[in-house]
């Protein structure tokens, strides 16, 4: 019979109601045996109260927040850091369960501890790199999380983990403090409830209710049926010899009771005295062992082509497969390749695994962005030159693509060795490689640096490639080979390149004839001309032989070859690492030119890379995140990665803006100078344009900071005429550190921008003062502007020829006639005001009519005619000032319009005062055009 505590608590509440004791003795009868005596054992309301454990919302909290910080000590110890990452998400989440209770009392201590040693512990393990090196990839990416989500999750606890590290608890371990007291408090309990087993053991009541050691961790509501079950059990079976014996108290029937609690407490003392020990002594940690060297053939394999060709195909077989580590599969390869080597086995099939071994390389990373490490890098480069090598001495190797697997004969050298596989797509493959890895490296530290010096081996490969594909290697073999060469030659300047045979059938005498990067790229180049099959590697050698005739001055031939190739009209349609590179050959050209002086070419090769705004993303030299107010996706920034150009092969922006606003600067301020009233004049630069516009808007102007406002503030002293001014703000220190420093020939291009300032100085002196002048001597130009005479002569020539200067040369007198028929300054703006006034009071007076007439003048339309009245019939009868009331359209528009159409019959023979625009269409059409 069990009872619940309903039940009891109903019992004792029916007995103190009635008039019975607590020790009343009441029969129980059963059917099936005589009538027994029970005796009940009711206990009081404070006797209830000693009894049950009843505990607070705090200790509850944080007894759970101690259990799961041992589960992270136990995590920590092992190195799981799977498990520590989930229990420091459960800690995190009862965290806040128990933000009721912590705003009450506080943080607990242990809890910050617990923060503390597990940030010290993931730091500690994340500079261990040879635990992430072994380590599985579910602990390895488990520890970034955690190292990740412990780092955002400390902020909120920052003043808390400064005091703790102030004052560490040197004497305690986490979690190890606050149960302290109550393994303190359970002892004294033990200890009381031994004394109390002793004196039931001396009853004549000899068995006592079991209780589970898990029920302390239980809840109260659980623990108090298990006790009614167990009291109850009891009873029945304790009824002889009470009468006798000692009275039960209520500490007994406490939960902490256990039939083996001496055990139990002396279990605990040990436990403790462990503890002290290993406290006191020093434990040297045991790490964990790894796997065992995995053996690939049995002890008494015979080792053949046969078994070793079986186990090369069984461990490529897992490549790719979820469950293979590409680690071990590396290190299967090249146990495979010493088994092979150690049994000579032959060189074809050191060849054959060697190629594998080189593709599971390739293979390591699982990302695309990811790059080698140093180390597996340099193992690359040492087993591509064994390859290369094995196949220059021994040319019986045939190896090729067309060559299937199953024909494939590596054992038989008297058959002649057949191998599948491409060398050049391996080459090709190590390119890339090498690419990605000056990618992914920080372009001002050594690393880069470092290397950097490796591309001498990897040219060093390309020429081992290049001399077997030239011997046993097909045409478009042989064209990709070449270009791998231009691709590391084309961007040098003067680079003296040791090569052998460039050109097939060749035949040179010494080892090794050293030829200019000029002659290089030119047999390279052409190769791929006559020989590609491919429009693509055409297209590339194209623009990179252009690009490095560009960076040695050769402007002429790089012009005659773009011009040629027609590739302005059909890159659109190329790959977009196709395009970059014709954006980089296009940058190029343009500053080829500006160093050349023709500062024309230089400005329309530029300019639709400037006009942008966007010349970094053009040149694939970074990363603009956000175009047009849109941020690119996640997969667009990771192509764009890929495209990036390393950085010792960037075109200086800072560079390549002033060169195109300084040649801008001396096209557009000379043409604004002549053109200053015409209206249709064009823009030759927006951007230029819109500096100057920045620079008028600035209230206060001071000297100028940077390469811009040197720019504007040349642009100024320049429209004036001060070529002096023009170049202290052009050419200066600041400016030379900057920008001119980066030209090969720095002192040229200076010379050659002083003479251009010169010049362009003479002509927009020439156009805006020419009115005020009748002659000029040419011995003064040449005093003025520092010019020979000869210059001088050939500059105004020039603006001559090009009708863009009235005037004429004297030549006994060596002096220049003016010839002042254009207006004066005055005169055009007094010619623009007329204009203007003209165009108001046309406006004006349309508006007065529509107001006074209230559609007049859609009745006039509909009463005289239109088309007859204004235009036909009365153009030329009509007068303004005194028939305005004879309808606005017809005689107002009719007197205005025959003046204008006497003015224009009469552009050849009338006087100024007549009307002036007579007098200047006349110069225009009779003197200014027939000569």
């Amino acid at each position: 019979m069990s009872s619940s505590k309903f039940y009891a608590a109903e019992s004792s509440s029916d007995t103190e109601d009635s008039s019975s004791s607590d020790d009343d003795e009441t029969p129980v009868t059963t059917s099936r045996s005589k009538p027994t005596t029970q005796r009940v054992y009711l206990l009081s309301d404070d006797e209830v109260e000693t009894q049950r454990v009843v505990r607070s919302g705090k200790e509850k909290r944080w007894e759970g927040l101690q259990d799961i910080i041992k589960l992270m000590q136990n995590a920590r110890k092992i190195r799981d850091m799977s498990r520590l990452a989930d229990e420091f998400d459960n800690l995190c989440k009862l965290y806040v369960k128990s933000k009721n209770v912590i705003l009450k009392e506080g943080i607990p201590r242990f809890y910050t501890r617990n923060l503390v040693e597990t940030e010290d512990y993931i730091n500690e393990l994340w500079q261990d790199k040879e635990f992430r090196k072994k380590t599985s990839k579910l602990n390895s990416k488990a520890l970034g999380s955690i190292r990740q989500k412990l780092r955002k999750y400390l902020r909120d606890f920052e003043t808390q983990v400064a005091d703790y590290r102030a004052n560490p608890d040197v004497d305690e371990k986490p979690g190890e403090g606050a149960d302290q007291d109550d393994s303190d408090e359970e002892s004294e309990g033990e200890k009381e409830t031994v004394q109390d087993i002793d004196t039931f053991l001396s009853s004549p009541i000899r068995s006592a209710p079991v209780v589970d050691p898990k029920a302390q961790y239980d809840d109260d509501d659980d623990d108090d049926d298990s006790w009614l079950n167990d009291s109850d059990s009891f009873t029945d079976e304790s009824d002889e010899g009470e009468a006798g014996g000692k009275q039960l108290t209520a500490d007994y029937f406490l939960k902490k009771v256990k039939d083996d609690g001496g055990e139990k407490a002396k279990k605990k003392d040990r436990q403790r005295d462990t503890k002290s020990k290993k406290k006191d002594e020093d434990w040297e940690e045991v790490k964990r062992v790894g796997k065992a060297k995995v053996t690939l053939f049995d002890k008494d394999t015979e080792i053949t082509h046969v078994v070793v060709l079986k186990k090369l195909s069984e461990i490529i077989l897992n490549r790719g497969r979820r469950s293979t580590v590409r680690k071990e599969q590396v290190d299967l390869l090249k146990q495979l390749r010493q088994v092979a080597e150690d049994n000579d086995l032959g060189p074809a099939m050191a060849i054959r695994i060697t190629f594998d071994l080189v593709s599971a390389y390739f293979d390591y990373n699982s990302k695309i962005l990811d790059c080698m490490k140093s180390e597996p890098w340099n193992d690359v480069l040492q087993f591509v030159e064994e390859v290369l090598d094995s196949l220059e001495e021994h040319p019986d190797i045939a190896i090729g693509e067309n060559i299937s697997q199953e024909s494939e004969n590596v054992a038989d050298k008297a058959a002649g060795y057949r191998l599948n596989g491409s060398p050049v797509v391996m080459v090709e493959k190590l390119h890339s490689e090498y690419i990605k890895i000056l990618q992914n490296s920080d372009a001002h530290s050594t690393e880069y640096v470092k290397h950097l010096r490796e591309e001498s081996r990897v040219i060093n490969i390309i020429n081992k490639l290049r001399r077997h594909v030239e011997r046993i290697g097909s045409s478009q073999n042989i064209c990709n080979t070449y270009m791998l060469m231009v691709e590391y030659v084309y961007y040098k300047y003067d680079h003296k390149a040791v090569l052998q045979d460039v050109v097939p059938g060749d035949k040179v005498e010494s080892t090794e004839s050293q030829e200019t990067s000029s002659d290089v790229m030119k047999n390279l180049c052409q190769y791929i001309y006559t020989k590609d099959s491919s429009d693509r590697l055409r297209t590339r050698a194209i623009l990179h032989h252009i690009y490095h005739h560009c960076l040695h001055d050769r402007w002429y031939e790089a012009r005659d070859l773009m011009l040629m190739s027609h590739l302005q009209e059909t890159i659109h349609f190329s790959d977009v690492p196709t395009q970059i590179i014709y954006n980089r050959t296009m940058v190029q050209l343009g500053l080829c030119a500006f160093r050349r002086g023709l500062m024309k070419e230089a400005h329309n090769a530029l300019v639709d890379i400037q006009s942008t705004g966007r010349a970094k993303e053009l040149l694939a030299q970074g990363l603009l995140l956000q175009r047009q107010g849109e941020r690119i996706s996640p997969e667009q920034e990771k192509v764009e990665k890929r495209r990036q150009i390393p950085f010792h092969m960037h075109i200086n922006l800072e560079l390549l803006e002033c060169v195109y606003l300084v040649s801008a600067m001396l096209l557009e301020i000379p043409y604004v100078a002549a053109h200053e009233f015409d209206a249709r004049r064009r823009m030759i630069s927006k951007q230029f344009h819109h500096q100057l516009r920045v620079s008028e808007r600035q209230s206060l102007l001071g000297p100028p900071d940077n390469m811009r406002e040197h720019v504007v503030a040349a642009a100024k002293a320049l429209k004036m005429g001060d070529f002096r001014a023009c170049l202290r703000f052009v050419i200066n220190d600041k400016m030379n550190n900057k920008v001119w420093n980066l030209f090969n020939n720095k002192e040229g291009v200076v010379k050659m921008l002083e003479t251009k300032i010169k010049e362009e100085s003479l002509c927009t002196y020439l156009f805006t003062y020419s009115q005020f002048y009748d002659n000029i001597s040419l011995d003064w130009f040449a005093s003025m502007f520092e010019l020979d005479r000869a210059s001088c002569h050939r500059i105004i020539s020039r603006l001559i020829i090009n009708e863009e200067l009235s005037a004429s040369w004297d030549e006994p007198s060596s002096s220049l006639v003016l010839h002042r028929t254009d207006p004066t300054r005055l005169q055009n703006m007094a010619i623009q005001l007329g204009e203007k006034v003209s165009t108001l009071v046309d406006i004006n007076e349309r508006i007065l009519e529509a107001r006074a007439g209230g559609g007049g003048f859609q009745n006039y339309r509909q009463d005289q005619g239109y088309q007859g009245n204004r235009y036909q019939g009365n153009r030329g009868t009509g007068n303004y000032s005194s028939n305005r009331s004879g309808g606005y359209q017809g005689n107002r528009g009719s007197g205005y319009q025959g003046q204008r159409s006497g003015y224009q019959g009469n552009r050849g023979g009338g006087g100024y005062h007549g009307g002036y625009g007579d007098s200047y269409g006349g110069y225009r059409k009779d003197g200014y055009k027939a000569r």
